[in-house]
């Protein structure tokens, strides 16, 4: 039997192996997968076996643990596996390396007081004090649902990745598990949208297949567009008969809403369909997202590339088009797999005629994508987005198409521009993209395309656009697009408002942190530097998720941008000094006596002047990055790169 089941991401390995060696010379049996589980792959049976041989598990929880699809399984498994017994952190304890907690999951383990890989043998004596208080193996639950109302559905083979969503779910549904983290006190509803096809359905069935053990009360599955009808299947004949239900049983259950008709109904109406007891978990899936105050949302988006390029055999080309659409996606994936040729479904599904999507499917699947399109603002101002695709759209584009194809004035076209964008958004079938743009999905293209009522307004529109938008293409407009079969390249656009407020705010604790500001010899904290490069790293992509900029390498040519040099910061400069010295200092200060002081054992590192000059070494490019930064931001704080 192990002691210690240990759980990490293949990156942090290094980091790893003294916490290891650590626990193996404490005297405890310590279980590590040298060779991992492959991706896509789900648990495996050795993995599980030595699960259920292991008292408890012991995750290292770093960014990129909950990343890996292996990680998260042997996660959820101990989890349950200590819910079972009553408390969901009886047999999982945490490691975390990071200096902030917001990216572990569930709820209740960030709610959990976290050991420190800094200091290896309290660590240790902490990991012995809490297996003192466990009696054997974990109890590991064997596959299988053991207790459902209303039917019991069968696990899905295409159901890939979505990890994250499923323990979001989980936590949204126990926040008030952890109030002091989550400011609740009581259980709210939960509300998965999304757009048609996009896999809410999927992630609400495999979550109660794999988080069933939470639930001893049952599961009860109610279908939104037949409530009454669902209902009745329990064989009671109103709240009152379920509330006695389930009050008998005593015991917390699920209750699952799908496909709620938020099209049609009142939120209050929707919460009317609720849990009928305290003791429920209500869980509602939905197309819409006007309705904010039914329940915590977990917004579905596509799936990741890597699970996506999966369904469809490995084509990255076919993947692409439907844009992790996982309806599209498994479509097209039984297609391959039937023996069709990947090329030759990515030119059917292009083509004219039926939908190649319906086709396979042998029915109309697309119809149900853009039913919500019921007003003329919302088709038109779709219909602008199709023309504009892949480019976002703003309101400000939809009403100068609008203007110019109905020749109505331009305050007029921007009322009806704004309302369309905010029912589609509504309806789900425009997702933000940064500045205030709005993303069409490629397989809401595909579906409107087969389903437009008015082809010849589509066409209209579309001529409207080409003209409003060739009508500024001027070599001094900044935003000047570039059209295929131009060789004219676009000019670079004008930094906006958030990416100007990003590079300030990032050039603002650059310029503060060790690196810049110069180390001299023999002073300060090694730990420390480290610490305070790996915090910027947080610090960074924090900002740019707060002003919707993302995170990208940048091309070779042109000016810089806070993406590209927010890249460069954290994956070209920072990450590899403290993927380097991180695991180094972390082995030599496990060794300090215990009655040497930590800046004393650090001042005697023999590898400690190595490490200042390489960190010396980091200040000329993160200098130059700080003056990239500023020629977006405008600020000026008088630091100067050397030579």
């Amino acid at each position: 039997m192990w002691d210690v089941f240990l759980s990490y991401s293949r990156g942090d390995v290094e980091r790893v192996r003294p916490l290891a060696r650590a626990l193996r010379d404490g005297g405890l049996e310590v279980f590590t997968d040298e060779t991992g589980v492959a991706s896509f792959a789900g648990i495996s049976d050795t993995i599980r076996r030595e699960l259920a041989r292991s008292k408890a598990l012991l995750a290292f929880y770093s960014t990129g643990y909950p990343e890996r699809a292996a990680c998260q399984w042997e996660l959820t498994t101990a989890h349950l596996a200590g819910l079972g017994e009553g408390d969901p952190r009886r047999r999982v304890m945490v490691v975390n390396p990071e200096p902030a907690t917001d990216h572990i999951h569930p709820v209740e383990l960030r709610d959990a007081r976290h050991a420190s890989a800094d200091d290896l043998a309290a660590l240790v004596a902490d990991v012995r004090a809490h297996l003192a208080r466990l009696d054997g193996p974990m109890p590991i639950a064997e596959p299988g649902v053991r207790r459902w109302l209303l039917g019991t559905p069968q696990p899905r083979p295409d159901f890939l990745g979505r990890l994250s969503e499923l323990w979001q779910v989980h936590s949204a549904l126990h926040a008030h598990a952890a109030p002091l983290v989550t400011g609740r006190a009581a259980a709210h509803a939960v509300q998965i949208r999304g757009m048609a096809g996009i896999g809410k359905t999927a992630l609400a069935q495999e979550y109660a297949l794999r988080f069933e053990a939470a639930y001893p009360g049952g599961v009860c599955w109610v279908n939104g567009e037949a409530y009454e009808d669902s209902v009745r299947m329990l064989g009671t004949n109103g709240p009152d008969d379920l509330f006695a239900y389930f009050d008998a049983i005593g015991e917390p259950f699920l209750w699952i809403v799908d496909a709620a008709p938020a099209d049609r109904l009142a939120a209050r109406e929707i919460a009317a369909m609720a849990a009928p007891h305290p003791l429920g978990h209500t869980l509602f899936t939905l197309r819409g997202r006007a309705h904010d105050t039914l329940g915590t949302p977990v917004d579905l988006g596509p799936l990741d590339a890597p699970h996506a390029r999966v369904l469809v055999g490995g084509d990255e080309a076919l993947a692409d088009a439907v844009d992790g659409h996982p309806l599209a996606l498994g479509l097209l994936g039984r297609a391959v797999r039937a023996g069709h040729h990947p090329g030759t479904l990515y030119d059917r599904l292009h083509a004219r005629g039926r939908s190649l999507l319906d086709t396979l499917a042998d029915e109309d699947v697309t119809g149900a994508v853009v039913r919500d399109v019921d007003t003329t603002d919302a088709a038109d101002v779709l219909r602008c987005a199709a023309a504009l695709h892949p480019l976002p759209l703003t309101v400000e584009e939809a009403e100068r198409i609008l203007a110019a194809a109905d020749r109505v004035p331009r305050i007029v076209a921007r009322r009806r521009a704004a309302s369309g964008v905010r029912e589609l958004r509504a309806r789900g079938l425009l997702t933000p993209a940064a500045d205030e743009r709005w993303s069409l999905h490629p397989v809401t293209q595909h579906a409107w395309h087969h389903h437009d009522p008015a082809p010849a307004r589509t066409e209209a529109l579309r001529h409207a656009a080409l003209r409003t938008l060739c009508g500024r293409r001027d070599s001094r407009d900044p935003a000047t697009l570039a059209f295929p079969g131009t060789r004219r390249e676009a000019p670079m656009a004008a930094p906006s408002e958030s990416e100007r407020m990003a590079a300030y705010d990032i050039q603002v604790e650059l310029v503060t942190r060790i690196g810049v500001q110069e180390l001299a010899p023999g002073t300060g904290s090694l730990r420390e530097a480290l610490t305070s490069l790996k915090s910027l790293i947080d610090f960074t992509r924090a900002t740019l998720h707060t002003y919707s900029v993302s995170l990208e390498r940048g091309s070779q040519t042109g000016a810089p941008t806070v993406q590209s040099l927010a890249y460069t910061l954290i994956n070209e400069t920072i990450r590899p000094f403290t993927s380097t010295w991180h695991p180094r200092l972390a082995a030599y200060e496990a060794r300090c006596p215990a009655d040497t002081a930590p800046l004393d054992h650090e001042a005697a590192w023999p590898k400690g002047d190595e490490m200042r000059a390489e960190l010396a070494a980091l200040r000329e490019p993160l200098v130059r990055i700080a003056e990239g930064l500023g020629g977006i931001s405008g600020a000026d704080f008088g630091v100067a790169a050397t030579g």
